[in-house]
């Protein structure tokens, strides 16, 4: 690996990927162990949050080992988009397939995301049109990807960069891609803490019994803001962007501020004495917050071509790591001075430091894997991160229990996953 070759066909099966044409040439390894890595973190997180609440997703402020997921996986598509368009001979071509793929991938993500399985208690399947939920892990990943894949596509001079000099990479190599990275930045806390949000409502759904079967109606609720820059769970601006342009209906019914302390009750009649926005929808990937998981995919970017344009694993892992520890310190900066850590905003702190710890998790991958070739230690997660996709659909949307538990005998609840189940819990 002294001298790096480009990754090989099979990399677009993985999420958040694209194909890389030269069938030649092998795949990196350490990248399919971080990728693989983080699938195996995403399903310990799904299946043990319930279990243990420290590693599920942080109900508002602050970080829990879920909510390092995303992140690993949009810098690992930047990682590999360096790979992809580093030699880009028709410019328009390349774009093309870029938004197919983006398409393909959006679409998937609404199909698995999007309200279609009801999940694994459930023999039922389809949803309300009016009620689809739009986004989702891989819709952010789809979004963080074209506008990553653009930026490489249309704004790289692509020069040769001298691994003894920093300062040839900012001033020669990328220069429009960390202007477009700041821009990006700028928009989002523009949006952030300067969009007024006014008082706003929205319906729940809750069942009545009067005389007869319980029957279902929707009541509506209000919540008051009135406000300029307020980072709380009811008045936020990123909740209002995507209650204007996706509509309440079509955002996620079940956010992590629902196991604040203050939303929480073991009485169905204690709902009306609880803050009305606790039962309202949130969509921890929405609009504004796909600008920042863009800016995450485009640092990831600045590694690859390090990888690209770097020959000598010691000069690769300096630039990595100046960058990675860069980026973890400027993030915790900005949580010294005031701004949050917040995965369902996505903001810039957050941003910062989980690209940066990406970042060192990749240093330790590619000097234990590519450098030191222990590629016996991890070969599980290598093959997994070959086939992250297909485990992602299989496993952690949990289509593959699904369509198991469709087996019954005579009853719904005689099939192999209540069963297993059932040993345990009576264990």
């Amino acid at each position: 690996m002294a001298d790096y070759t480009p990754l090989s066909g099979g990399e677009g099966e993985e999420v958040g990927e694209v194909k890389e044409r030269s069938a030649r040439s092998p795949r990196l390894a350490s990248l399919d162990v971080f990728r693989g890595l983080s699938i195996a973190l995403m399903i310990f997180v799904d299946y043990a949050g319930s279990i243990f609440p420290f590693v599920a997703h942080s109900p508002w402020h602050g970080v829990r080992l879920a909510d390092f997921v995303t992140p690993f996986f949009l810098f690992i598509a930047g990682i590999s988009l360096s790979l992809v368009y580093k030699r880009t001979s028709n410019k328009f071509l390349a774009t093309k397939k870029a938004v197919l793929r983006t398409v393909k991938l959006f679409l998937l993500g609404i199909l698995l995301q999007g309200g279609y399985f009801h999940g694994v208690n459930s023999l039922t399947f389809g949803v309300d049109l009016e009620l689809i939920r739009w986004f989702g892990i891989l819709q952010r990943i789809a979004i963080g990807y074209i506008i990553a894949a653009l930026c490489e596509i249309w704004l790289s001079k692509i020069p040769w960069m001298n691994a003894t000099n920093v300062q040839s990479y900012f001033s020669r190599g990328y220069p429009a891609h960390w202007i477009f990275v700041l821009s990006l930045c700028g928009i989002y806390l523009g949006l952030l803490y300067g969009l007024y949000v006014p008082d706003w409502q929205f319906e729940v759904q809750q069942a009545i019994h009067l005389n007869g079967p319980w029957n279902s109606t929707y009541i509506v609720k209000k919540v008051t803001c009135g406000v300029i820059g307020d980072l709380g769970p009811a008045c936020n601006s990123a909740g209002m962007i995507d209650r204007y342009f996706l509509g309440s209906e079509h955002l996620y019914k079940k956010p992590a501020y629902r196991n604040l302390k203050i939303c929480q009750t073991s009485e169905v009649s204690d709902l009306d004495n609880l803050p009305s926005w606790c039962q309202a929808p949130f969509d921890p990937e929405g609009l504004l917050g796909s600008l920042m998981a863009a800016v995450t995919c485009i640092l990831g970017l600045q590694y690859g071509h390090i990888l690209v344009r770097v020959e000598d694993h010691k000069d690769r892992l300096r630039y990595w790591l100046l960058f990675s520890v860069s980026f973890f310190s400027l993030g915790l900066f900005l949580v010294f001075i005031g701004h949050p850590l917040n995965k369902q905003l996505y903001t810039v702190s957050y941003t910062l430091l989980t690209t940066g710890s990406a970042g060192l998790t990749f240093c330790a991958l590619y000097l234990l894997v590519d450098v030191r070739g222990c590629r016996c230690l991890t070969f599980v997660l290598e093959w997994m991160g070959k086939h992250s996709l297909s485990i992602f659909i299989l496993v952690a949307s949990n289509v593959a229990v699904i369509c198991v538990q469709g087996f019954f005998w005579r009853n719904p609840k005689n099939n192999i996953v209540h069963w297993v189940i059932s040993l345990f819990v009576h264990q």
